[in-house]
């Protein structure tokens, strides 16, 4: 399983990025995929989740109304877009797949909002 994570940047607040995950080495279409990040000195938390056909989703209270988790299967690859971003987003962006009753991560993708 590899998972790997790109899209992230400097940003302004009140800026946009988006953010993609390519999955290999499983059948992407069959799994939940999730989104987390992590600053330093605090524990990794959930932004967003997506069911295996993207008909259901879900949003930290934090991110609700201004982010938007999807997918799309025939790539293989989970996306999150971000709007209206603010400094307390900087983070260490991660996707992560359950397989096998085993968590898989990405390497991480640097996002920083900052005049």
């Amino acid at each position: 399983v590899q998972l790997v994570e790109s899209g992230g940047g400097l940003v302004q607040p009140g800026g946009s990025l988006r953010l993609s995950c390519v999955g290999s080495g499983f059948t992407f279409s069959w799994y939940v995929m999730s989104w987390y990040r992590q600053v330093p000195g605090k524990e990794r938390e959930l932004v967003a989740g997506i069911d295996s056909a993207g008909g259901s989703t879900n949003y930290a209270d934090s991110v609700k109304g201004r982010f938007t988790i999807s997918r799309g299967n025939a790539r293989n690859t989970v996306y999150l877009q971000m709007k209206a971003l603010k400094p307390e987003d900087t983070a260490v962006y991660y996707c992560k797949v359950r397989s096998s009753s085993s968590d898989y991560w990405g390497q991480g993708t640097q996002v920083t909002v900052s005049s």
